[in-house]
């Protein structure tokens, strides 16, 4: 592909593959490719991907990635060597956590810090909790315990003061007096991060940003330079991952950012396929290589978590889209435990060496090698483009080696009992998102995406009581395609904790606006053009004694210098945010604010799903490639087999039948029925609901 540079590029490295999704807008023109991911360095990935479809990186526009090394590194503790300086009394914080444990049942298992205790120094300073300084820091202590750490082989600094979200005067000096002595720019302050309140949260958050900072920063530094080198002069943005995407710069300064980005960006453009699509309840599957991310979609809204667990004790307070992540990806090992149950992951066979059937190594069955074994993956076509056939033998005698033989069950019971198990996990996974939430999954349709999702969308179904699934065009690239359609962010956040009768009105109608201001600031500084720009501020408040808050949003437009904000209307919306929640208010109970927060969004130019449409005549017939025996329900069925792309709009499919593509395959299992929606998605249900 050439021609002047107008193309956007989404790109998401997940653990096996690294997927692609390209637009020309001007020309209306779609493409996509899916290569093994490089874990070494997923640069060499990322640049294989696009050298797939583009031959002059000079022809990019815009490129908007979704990248793994940041989760990889906490994951893997990988990050860099870490130093923290701390108010005195306060050097524990870390490691104490909130005294929670790795394990619910038995006083039992370990946790190691990412900073271990001689690199976390104590010095002389206090700030109380209502900002007055009552020790100012001392700079030449800050200097001395700053060169310690440097001699212990810190390369990243945090500087963590117990107090600094009401002020962070003490913090700032600090800061300055260590940027004096350290050797590079990986020096953060905790109110920088986070200006909240609650010391172990702030103190992660910040320590895993300055963690990341020098991997993360590396990696994209790299990657800038590749690019350049050849001849890409466009723009490269970085997902986050509360679904918004951010510039480099700024990815370099907060890769806590990016943690879960990939996942992030997928739910983005679930969210708005089925929107498009006349779904706006969906819950999102995401089913890459190693785990499948699950997300609740309410009438078309993505819920935000403000806080979130990347593994025990590392703790990340920053916005996420609300996800439950588990270990059954398709590479997601099965193995039998000591008393003698079958169980999927959480280990997975990764990219490399990859499923059984690939032969690069992995003698252990995965469910992609299962999948395979019961017929509903096509040996001779796998994803990726990486391979030329799959090793269908090696999988069957690994699933007979460490399940069927254990077990006592043939290759294919044992097949189907892999694949039963992954969709048990899944389905679980399902429910905790929606019946546990309140929400009856018969209103909701499956939105299955990532390379494996779509496998698995029919026994998902049936197993959890669902309308119907809606498998996406380009299901293996979505999480690309959410890169391209997710619009800039920037979140902020700043405690106040007054009671609401308290509060200074006009002070908190000032601070929404200088902070509206700074991020619209932050979103004009970026070069990246809006159809529109837009705020949105919320409260966390609670009533007076309560540990937990809810969400409280507010209806204000800055204009002339004011939001327009009043104590009653908190009040309103603190008491319609509370009873939505709980079902009733607390008569009599003061009510507090503990924090002010504030997003700033600029609305990229919107997607047009027309893009995807196939065909509108001809029938399913012609895009038929044959039958292939499949595996189903305890016995063997002779499946239809379609070339996904070539069936036109209204084409109708009932099971068993298998669509193939590029990118993924999809099983319609016995009983179900697929049809073609107006924009390209394969709407599956039930056969006597159908059409």
């Amino acid at each position: 592909m050439s021609g002047a540079p107008n193309w956007f590029v989404g790109v998401d490295v997940g653990g096996t593959f690294t997927d692609l999704f390209f637009y020309d807008e001007a020309r209306g023109v779609c493409e996509t490719a899916k290569v093994p991911s490089t874990p070494g360095n997923q640069a060499v990935g990322f640049l294989d991907g696009i050298g797939r479809r583009i031959d002059d990186l000079g022809t990019l526009r815009t490129i908007v990635h979704g990248t793994t090394v940041g989760t990889n590194a906490l994951l893997e503790r990988k990050g860099a060597p870490t130093g923290i300086i701390t108010t005195g009394g306060f050097r524990d914080v870390l490691e104490m956590r909130r005294r929670d444990r790795p394990h619910t049942w038995g006083l039992w298992g370990t946790f190691t810090p990412v900073v271990p205790r001689d690199r976390r120094i104590e010095v002389a300073e206090r700030t109380l909790a209502d900002g007055t300084i009552h020790a100012p820091v001392d700079a030449n202590e800050v200097q001395a315990a700053a060169r310690a750490l440097i001699e212990l082989g810190a390369e990243s600094l945090v500087i963590f003061f117990v107090n600094s979200y009401a002020n962070p005067a003490n913090e700032q000096a600090a800061l300055d007096a260590a940027r004096a002595v350290w050797p590079n720019d990986h020096v953060v302050a905790s109110s920088d991060i986070l200006p909240e309140i609650r010391e172990f949260e702030r103190c992660s958050t910040a320590t895993l940003n300055a963690y990341l900072q020098p991997v993360v920063g590396a990696y994209l530094g790299s990657l800038e330079d590749r690019l350049g080198d050849g001849g890409f002069g466009g723009q490269l943005l970085i997902v986050q991952s509360n679904g918004g995407v951010m510039t480099v710069e700024t990815a370099k300064r907060r890769p806590i950012k990016t943690a879960l980005s990939g996942p992030a960006a997928g739910v983005i453009a679930g969210a708005q396929i089925a929107q498009a699509a006349g779904f706006p309840n969906v819950i999102t599957g995401d089913m890459g290589g190693t785990s499948f991310d699950v997300a609740l979609v309410v009438e078309g809204q993505t819920a935000l978590a403000a806080q979130s667990t990347i593994d025990f004790g590392m703790v990340v307070r920053t916005p996420m889209i609300e996800m439950t992540t588990i270990g059954a990806g398709g590479g997601s090992i099965a193995w039998v435990d000591r008393g003698g149950l079958l169980q999927i992951g959480p280990e997975s066979a990764g990219a490399d060496p990859g499923p059984v059937c690939y032969g690069q190594g992995n003698d252990r069955p995965t469910v992609t090698d299962a999948n395979l074994v019961l017929g509903r993956i096509n040996a001779d076509k796998p994803i990726g483009g990486a391979l030329d056939r799959l090793d269908v033998e090696a999988a069957r005698t690994a699933i007979d080696a460490h399940v069927g033989s254990p077990l006592g069950l043939d290759t294919m019971a044992a097949a189907e009992a892999v694949v039963r198990v992954a969709n048990a996990a899944m389905a679980g996974a399902i429910r905790l998102v929606s019946i546990e939430r309140g929400h009856d999954p018969k209103k909701f349709a499956l939105m299955p995406f990532g390379g494996g999702g779509a496998l698995h969308a029919g026994a998902l179904i049936k197993d959890v009581g669902l309308a119907q699934a809606v498998v996406p065009r380009f299901p293996g690239v979505t999480s690309a395609l959410g890169c391209i359609i997710a619009d800039m962010r920037h979140d902020f956040v700043q405690t106040v904790n007054r009671p609401l009768d308290t509060v200074d009105i006009a002070a908190l109608d000032a601070e929404i606006v200088k902070t509206v201001d700074d991020g619209f600031g932050q979103l004009d500084a970026s070069g990246v053009p809006f159809e529109s720009r837009r705020a949105e501020v919320e409260l966390d408040m609670s009533y007076i004694g309560q540990t937990h808050t809810v969400s409280v949003p507010l209806s204000v437009t800055v204009r002339e210098g004011a939001s327009g904000i009043t104590r009653a209307a908190i009040q309103a919306a603190f008491d319609q945010a509370y009873k939505a929640v709980y079902g009733r208010l607390l008569e009599n109970v003061a009510v507090r604010v503990l924090n002010l927060r504030v997003a700033t969004i600029g609305v990229r130019p919107s997607f047009d799903f027309a893009t995807l449409q196939p065909e509108t005549s001809g029938d399913a017939e012609s895009a038929r490639t044959g039958t292939r025996a499949v595996w189903a329900d305890g016995g063997e069925h002779q499946a239809k087999i379609y070339a996904r792309l070539d069936l036109p709009v209204g084409a109708e499919i009932p099971g068993p039948a298998i669509l193939e593509q590029a990118d993924t395959t999809i099983f319609v299992d016995p009983g179900l029925t697929a049809r073609v929606d107006a924009l390209g998605n394969v709407v599956i249900s039930r056969t006597e609901t159908a059409g």
